[in-house]
């Protein structure tokens, strides 16, 4: 790839969508300022276990997904994905206050919903957003920046929270405090930043959720859904990667640095390989993304030394880089023009049944059989993935 065409690639990406994805990093250093710690707040501070962590991350990250088929469908309606992305990103910001003053694992649970279904609001719009701004032969690399973006933010946060704790003397709720004002610049920028396009289709609005309608959505969106969901199943919250860490010995001010690690990571490739995908098979792609997670997995289950689990955490970034804008260009392809914040919506609503039950059965797996188990099984079930994907290939 020469240096005069990744410019012009870059050139090919409108303005709106650079400023989305500055929304999504300030969002991310607010989100992630709290999540990265989240985990060693509720076990060390308010006695949750290892279960509770799970059911938690994964109710909370499943009502994300799940809010999104109605948030997206609306926006088809509609025909306006902003509005609905700005309500999205208030409730997120608003919602941080409630860590701050969280006494039981109860109302850390209704911050994370909460906090979760302002995601879930503003996610399809915002992705089918993305998709309504650029020309489809950059349009991988659109998703891969926007990926990019919000993925700086997502190691900015933990980095925020680490000298935070360090400087404030492990005081959780003191750093849950300074989490508000990122969240509320986003919600500015996006306000005043993003100018949406005129839609495509200026007929009459339709229900897009009609059976006339459905049916628009091809067996090559329906094998996408599929495909997102078989990820999700083989991949579970992140937040047990910060209790792994914790097993390391490593300071508790010192474990969000493992988080930022992976995202420094993810922030790098995703754009490279959002850019790869438009010039490649996105399906063989894919199939390298699942060997990279498994191997992720058996690295992370061989042993809790911090150099072992910093190797696994990093092939983790890569992982994710690899597959999470590949697989909402992939919506993109394959979904209507006019379908595209539901065919989103769809996307997520299956990706985040499969989370919640992905986050449940390895919280249990970590109670009832250790951590080294719980990513063995992981890796397992990645394998056999990996071995129905390549049947399409």
């Amino acid at each position: 790839m020469t240096p005069t065409t990744k410019t012009t690639t870059l050139k090919k990406i409108p303005p709106g969508v650079w400023v989305l994805g500055f929304v999504s990093m300030l969002m991310d250093i607010s989100s992630e300022m709290i999540h990265s710690l989240l985990p060693l707040f509720l076990v060390g501070t308010l006695g949750a276990s290892a279960f509770a962590v799970g059911m938690i991350e994964g109710l909370a990250e499943s009502t994300a997904l799940i809010v999104k088929v109605f948030s997206g469908t609306l926006s088809d309606y509609l025909r306006k994905r902003k509005g609905l992305a700005v309500l999205g990103y208030a409730l997120g910001a608003l919602t941080k206050p409630l860590f701050a003053i969280a006494s039981a694992t109860g109302i850390v649970l209704t911050a994370r919903l909460l906090d979760r279904v302002g995601k879930g609001i503003r996610g399809a719009p915002r992705d089918a957003l993305v998709a309504d701004l650029v020309p489809p032969e950059v349009r991988g690399a659109a998703f891969g920046l926007r990926q990019s973006l919000d993925t700086v933010g997502a190691f900015l946060g933990p980095l925020l929270a680490v000298g935070l704790m360090l400087l404030w003397a492990n005081d959780f709720r003191a750093v849950f405090w300074v989490a508000v004002i990122p969240g509320v610049l986003a919600v500015a920028l996006l306000f005043f930043g993003v100018r949406e396009p005129e839609p495509c289709i200026k007929d009459k609005r339709m229900n897009p959720i009609r059976r006339e309608n459905l049916r628009r959505l091809s067996g090559a969106y329906w094998w996408v859904v599929g495909i997102g969901a078989v990820f999700a199943l083989a991949r579970f919250s992140e937040a047990f990667l910060v209790l792994r860490a914790q097993q390391s010995g490593i300071a508790i001010a010192l474990i969000p640095l493992v988080m930022v690690a992976m995202n420094v990571i993810y922030a790098a490739s995703a754009y490279p390989f959002g850019k790869l995908s438009d010039r490649m098979s996105r399906k063989t792609l894919l199939a390298l993304g699942l060997v990279i997670l498994i191997a992720a997995d058996l690295v992370l289950a061989m042993s809790n030394h911090w150099t072992t689990v910093l190797a696994g955490v990093a092939l983790w970034g890569i992982h994710m880089g690899m597959t999470q804008g590949l697989l909402a260009a992939m919506v993109a392809d394959t979904a209507p023009a006019d379908l595209r914040g539901t065919a989103f919506g769809f996307f997520n609503l299956v990706s985040g049944i499969a989370i919640l039950i992905a986050s449940a059965v390895a919280g249990l797996l970590w109670d009832q059989m250790g951590a080294s188990f719980t990513f063995y099984a992981g890796a397992a079930f990645c394998a056999v993935a990996l071995l129905g994907l390549l049947r399409k290939l």
